[in-house]
């Protein structure tokens, strides 16, 4: 008798943990941010903290059998048609979000950056539980949800209201609302390369074998064409979102399952903006003072994550038991 992952793995407990995969997320923004801002180059950035992260995964992939297997599970499922290629693509959407940390983090300040990203995750969550993309299937849009994702997106237009018609140009709040959109794809699509491979390792691995791949074709062409770094930063600190990205993108492709792309999107987006938050009145990255309608708006978007996941867990009992009579 197969046991009900979903059941047997306390839905709260997994949102505490997606909130500190938001945290990571968080603090990736800032680290990469940062490391654009010193060498002047987003993509080189954005190419160090993928090509650093995949070096890790190698070396984990070699000690760890199950993993490799893994590989071999994904392999079949892509030749015999059971997992469409597109599923492990999800690497080309978290290419783009760390390329928009590396380009536009450290002008926005972390905690605008995160409300543009979390813009883009409500969205894409709520359409993706709706079809039905990822491993958890179809889930139902709850009155709950739907509040939920409409605060959310309440939340993001009183954060970045300050910004409107000041000195930060328009297209650099756009790209991290364009990376957010992709970030709740790559989880459902992560999920579901996961549940294939039956190892959250072998779905990382696979999600930074593409991201690199394609932010190092882009390097080439804007260092072609605007010229290589010169130096880079002395500081290993500045070296860590790599690392940061293979546990958070672990995490997320493990606890897609349980909670549905739009809860763990929201719960994710609450670590974010909180660690954000943080960041930003604690270690400013950017001359821009924190605003009020900023702080307003993390408040709001904590008030969401808990509105969308009120009741979550008996409602997917219930769904369940209805299929199951």
């Amino acid at each position: 008798m197969s046991v009900d992952r979903r059941r047997a793995f306390p839905v709260w407990l997994a949102i505490v943990f997606a909130v500190l995969c938001g945290a990571g997320v968080a603090l990736q923004s800032r680290v990469n941010g940062e490391l654009g801002a010193r060498i002047g180059d987003g993509f080189t950035a954005a190419v160090i903290s993928f090509g650093s992260g995949l070096l890790i995964l190698l070396v984990a992939l070699a000690i760890a059998p199950v993993g490799r297997r893994g590989l071999g599970r994904v392999v079949g499922a892509l030749r015999g048609g059971e997992l469409r290629w597109w599923y492990v693509c999800g690497g080309a959407a978290g290419a783009f979000l760390v390329l928009s940390q590396g380009l536009t983090a450290a002008v926005l300040g972390v905690a605008l950056f995160t409300v543009s990203i979390v813009a883009g995750q409500t969205v894409s969550g709520l359409v993706l539980d709706m079809i039905g993309i990822g491993a958890g299937g179809k889930r139902p849009l709850t009155p709950a949800r739907v509040v939920g994702a409409a605060l959310a997106l309440a939340a993001v237009s009183w954060a970045v209201s300050s910004q409107f018609g000041g000195s930060v140009p328009l297209w650099m709040m756009v790209l991290p609302l364009i990376a957010g959109l992709g970030v709740g794809w790559q989880q459902a699509v992560n999920g579901q390369v996961r549940v294939v491979a039956e190892s959250a390792l072998t779905a990382t691995f696979i999600n930074f074998v593409v991201g690199t791949t394609v932010l190092v074709v882009l390097m080439v062409v804007h260092s072609s064409i605007a010229g290589w770094p010169t130096s880079l930063p002395a500081e290993p600190w500045l070296y860590v979102g790599g690392a940061i990205g293979c546990v958070f993108i672990a995490g997320a492709a493990l606890l897609v399952r349980v909670l549905g792309v739009l809860v763990l999107g929201l719960a994710t987006v609450a670590g974010q903006l909180l660690t954000a938050l943080l960041l930003d009145l604690l270690a400013p990255s950017s001359a821009h003072p924190v605003a009020f309608s900023t702080v307003a708006g993390t408040l709001l978007a904590l008030v969401a994550v808990a509105v969308a996941s009120i009741r979550w867990g008996n409602a997917a009992r219930s769904g369940q038991a209805t299929r199951a009579s």
